[in-house]
């Protein structure tokens, strides 16, 4: 053992640290007996601006998906984690994610070096709801917002966004950032390079905000980002209803300007996902007890009347009456 290291020197502390989240790196050791007056400058704990629900697809997977996120974390210290129940995925967790690219590095490493199949809901941002006690609260799942009588103010966060392109895209990505309700704050040319700064909805941002400005700049446009504030915001809490039963995980926080748009967007989407069956699916999005959106899957029908070749139409009528009283109980149980 020595007392200390000097400069271009590597060693290494044995400390009773009994869990690795009291381990953060950056953080400044001291001696218990004589403590430091001061931590070290510079240290400051990340903060998650991404999260989403990971679920495994087979049910006896969730203490195998817990090992593995807990080894991810052993080299991610900006992995965030805690256990999640969902009515209709079952356990699963909330992961925090420092942005887009990091949850998907972190998914695809889960799938090839753990072998895990997963299903991922839609990603989300952290809101600062005010009630109308004035309590502050923080939310990043949908499902936790509070009822909209008790919410007196809903903020959204902000960030500022460099975009870096050739000067024959700066149309496109104007017009991109307009429609993500952008508020453009300088453009400076450098040669043939332009450079637009615009404070943009981060919850904008991790939809497919990237995938677009790549689409609408053919791959040369770049950008970076940085958090700046919370501002207010008429933002709605839309849940995904499949007969009347609301899916908490398939919830979104979206604006309300937007929220028919997602709304239908989603149901079409689930609507060719789901399988048909014996009955009709009535899938709807809502907010509150106002439906914005319907998709219908039509159910499988066989033909009663294959076997009537003519005859009364009153028998018709009595095989048909037969299916629908079959079908509506079939509905009830499934």
């Amino acid at each position: 053992a020595r007392e200390q290291l000097g400069a271009g020197e590597v060693g290494f502390v044995i400390a009773g640290i009994k869990e690795l989240k009291a381990a953060r790196v950056g953080d400044t050791l001291t001696v218990a007996s004589r403590p430091a007056a001061e931590a070290l400058p510079g240290f400051k704990e990340v903060q998650p601006q991404v999260f989403a629900g990971l679920y495994p697809v087979e049910a006896n997977q969730y203490e195998a998906l817990r090992d593995a996120l807990q080894k991810l974390q052993l080299n991610d210290a900006a992995l965030r984690f805690e256990p999640e129940v969902s009515s209709a995925l079952g356990f699963g967790f909330r992961c925090g994610f420092l942005g887009l690219l990091h949850m998907d590095i972190v998914q695809e490493r889960l799938e090839r070096e753990y072998d895990m199949d997963l299903i991922t809901t839609a990603p989300s941002v952290v809101y600062e709801i005010v009630l109308r006690d004035g309590t502050l609260l923080q939310v990043e799942n949908p499902s936790k917002m509070p009822d909209p009588g008790k919410t007196e103010q809903i903020r959204e966060p902000i960030v500022t966004v460099h975009l870096y392109m050739p000067q024959e895209y700066v149309g496109p990505v104007m017009t991109l950032c307009t429609g993500k309700r952008g508020v453009q704050i300088n453009m400076a040319y450098h040669g043939r390079q332009v450079m637009l700064t615009y404070e943009l909805p981060l919850a904008e941002i991790v939809l497919d905000f990237f995938d677009r400005l790549k689409s609408v700049s053919r791959g040369y446009a770049s950008m970076d980002y940085e958090f700046k504030e919370y501002r207010p915001a008429d933002v709605v809490k839309v849940d995904m209803l499949i007969n009347g039963d609301r899916i908490d995980a398939l919830s979104l926080i979206v604006h309300r300007s937007q929220s028919q748009y997602r709304g239908r967007e989603v149901t079409s989407k689930m609507r060719e996902l789901i399988p048909r069956q014996m009955y009709d699916v009535a899938i709807q999005a809502a907010i509150g007890a106002n439906i914005i959106a319907r998709e219908t899957i039509k159910a499988l029908r066989k033909n009663v009347l294959a076997k009537c070749y003519g005859g009364d139409i009153s028998r018709k009528r009595k095989l048909l009456e037969k299916q629908k009283a079959g079908k509506k109980r079939m509905k009830q149980i499934g």
